[in-house]
Formats: C-alpha cells, sequence, structure tokens
C-alpha cells in the first residue's frame, strides 16, 4: 500500500492550461473516485501519474518515492514507475491468449518463465479467470474482457491501480458486477486505487473517498460519498452529485417565496443572522420533495415512471418542471398520484444558493 499526492500540479497541452496549481492526496489502501464532468482534466491528472505527460510544475510522490519533481528536475520514465492501469477499452490484444495476455508486462521486464506463469495464473485466480488462461478474447464476453484487462494491471504487484472509466463499454448488469469485484480484489490485496470517471453513481458504490473536479480543473470538494451528498461545498457539486431540481425563490419580508409563475410563501425557516439576496435558487434532491394533501404549494402530476424500488414522477410546478422520487413504502402508505393529479408538495432539506441569472453557478450555499 501506498499513498499517492499530487502537489501544485500544472499541466499544459499548447497554450491550453488543463491543471493549474493542483493538489490532492489519496490515502494509501483506498479507493479513491476521481470524478468531474469532460474535459476537465481527469485523465490529465492520470497521464502525469503515469509518466505519459509531463506537468509544468509541482511534485508527484507515491509513499515515499518521488516520481516527478519539477524543480529537481526528477521524472522516473513511465515504465519505471511500477502503477497498474486499466483503460476503458480493455486493450486487451486480440492475437493472444488470456494467458499471454496477462504474461505481457512481465516479458517486458524480463522475468523468468517460471516465474511469469506462476505470478500470471495467480493474477488470472485474483479475477476469477484462471480456467480461461488457454481462450483468445473474442472467446470472452466484455466481462470478462475487462477482468482480463485487470489481472494484466495486477500481475506487476503494483501498489497502485488507477482504472480510467473500466466499465463505461458494460451493460448495466455487467457494470454492477465489475464493480463488485473491484472492491473485491482492493480488498483482497490492499491496493490504493484511483479510479476515473465521470459517472457519479459507480462513483458512489465504489469509493471510500470522491474528489470532485469542476470544468475548470480546480478541485471543487474532497471527502466521503455521505459528506459530498449530504454537504456539498457548492452549487456545483450539489447539481452535479445526485439528480437536484434548482426552483426560483424570493426572499422577502422574512419569508421564502416561491418565484416561477406561482408565488406561494414557504414554510421553510429563514437562516438566522445572515443577509440573504432577493432572488435565489432552492436546491432541492428530488427524494426531498414529499407529497402534502395539506400544503398550500400545488403542483400537477405530469408523467410518472415505476422503478421496481420507486417511483419517479415530474410535477409541473407554476412555469417549472421539477422531478420527484416516492419510495415503495411510502407510496403503499400514502398512495400513488395518478397521472393528471393536482398535489400538494413540501421541501425537506433544501438549499439555497444565489440565482443563476446573477451568479456565475459557483455561489456557496446559503
Amino acid at each position: 500500500m501506498a499513498e499517492v499526492k499530487f502537489e501544485n500540479i500544472t499541466a499544459t497541452y499548447g497554450k491550453k492550461t488543463v491543471l493549474k496549481d493542483f493538489s490532492l492526496t489519496v490515502d494509501s489502501g483506498e479507493i479513491l473516485c476521481l470524478v468531474g464532468p469532460s474535459g476537465c482534466g481527469k485523465t490529465t491528472l492520470v497521464r502525469c501519474l503515469l509518466g505519459l505527460h509531463k506537468p509544468d510544475t509541482g511534485t508527484i510522490t507515491v509513499g515515499d518515492r518521488v516520481l516527478f519533481d519539477a524543480k529537481k528536475r526528477i521524472n522516473i520514465p513511465a515504465e519505471k514507475r511500477n502503477i497498474g492501469i486499466v483503460f476503458q477499452d480493455y486493450a486487451v490484444w486480440p492475437h493472444m491468449t488470456v494467458l499471454e495476455n496477462v504474461s505481457y508486462p512481465l516479458k517486458k521486464r524480463r522475468v523468468p518463465k517460471d516465474e511469469i506463469r506462476e505470478r500470471a495464473m495467480k493474477a488470472l485466480e485474483l479475477v476469477h479467470m484462471e480456467t480461461y488462461a488457454n481462450h483468445l478474447p473474442m472467446q470472452l464476453s466484455g466481462g470478462q474482457q475487462q477482468r482480463v484487462a485487470i489481472a494484466r494491471a495486477l500481475v506487476v504487484d503494483s501498489e497502485i491501480l488507477v482504472m480510467d472509466e473500466p466499465i463505461t463499454n458494460l451493460d448495466a448488469k455487467l457494470r454492477e458486477e465489475m464493480l463488485l469485484e473491484i472492491r473485491m480484489i482492493q480488498s483482497r490485496l490492499g491496493s490504493t486505487v484511483l479510479y476515473i470517471t465521470h459517472d457519479q453513481q459507480s462513483a458512489l458504490q465504489l469509493c471510500d473517498k470522491m474528489a470532485i473536479m469542476e470544468l475548470d480543473g480546480s478541485l471543487c470538494q474532497y471527502g466521503t460519498d455521505e459528506e459530498i451528498i449530504l454537504s456539498p461545498a457548492n452549487r456545483f457539486t450539489f447539481e452535479f452529485i445526485g439528480v437536484s431540481n434548482m426552483i426560483p425563490v424570493r426572499f422577502k419580508n422574512g419569508r421564502f417565496h416561491l418565484d416561477c409563475g406561482t408565488e406561494e410563501p414557504l414554510d421553510i425557516p429563514a437562516p438566522q443572522g445572515r443577509a440573504l439576496p432577493e432572488h435565489l435558487d432552492m436546491g432541492v434532491r428530488m427524494n426531498d420533495v414529499v407529497f402534502a394533501d395539506d400544503s398550500a404549494v400545488r403542483a400537477r402530476v405530469m408523467s410518472r415512471v415505476f422503478l421496481g424500488s420507486e417511483y419517479n414522477y415530474f410535477l409541473r410546478l407554476g412555469n417549472k418542471e421539477i422531478r420527484v422520487q416516492q419510495s415503495m413504502l411510502d407510496a403503499k402508505i400514502n398512495g400513488v398520484p395518478d397521472d393528471g393529479a393536482d398535489v400538494g408538495i413540501r421541501f425537506v432539506n433544501p438549499r439555497f444558493y444565489p440565482s443563476a441569472s446573477a451568479s456565475d453557478g459557483k455561489g456557496d450555499e446559503k
């Protein structure tokens, strides 16, 4: 196990700065999911760690080993960094058997033949693919090919394993299975895993910690999934992680009022000791909008979808469409509104941000 530390990394491509003074520490033996929109610099950061892209400034260390230091002119070659990597497209060689694919990194290092086979078979056992050692990739499913790719990354006994969108090409059932496999493999080996994805649901299922990157390449928030869901650092994190509604409101005469074609006052206490702007956006998760017959706030059910364990609704609130999620337990107790029904709703755990029309979207929560 080893800690990974990025300190003040600046990385450019030509005149474009992708990362600027970026710092992040991945604790030893944990799975860190690096999450952010496409183009935010996730893959660039990984390429810097792997030695495939040279940063302009900063240092990168793994444990007590310095892989890169701009000031000291240290830049360990990629092939000597001893970091396992699993790519999105598997990258298994079609003309090689499973065993030959997994053995290849050891052959490149000129490891003795007997040791190569022993280590390769051990890596295949870790991913439950030892019985497929003599198969060609074309004889395997997508999930099995991805397991081979993971075994090939594990065979070099890397303390660090990087996974860059490794399950994007799999169907929903295989994605679920592979997330469980990755967690089980990491638990057995104790490796430090840096998992790169734009799929927030996968990140929430897998990670010990999450690092959220904004589109400009900055680190927005770092913490456990509970911390990021329950205490988002700003509007960007709140909107990016989890499905959310943003509803225009006005704060006047000490009370919140809807401002979306309807102006009902909201039964939500104003924060004490804070001056609020008049125009705000109220952020609320779709499972924090609850049906309440006695509420003065009314909405119309436009459509509903049954998803097995819950119902998802689209409601029309004034001139705004919002999404609501109702658990099966709540549906059994309180009933299921029909399409077109007029329903009362209440908002639980709302967050207030400066109106998007007067903000860059990065405003702190109010």
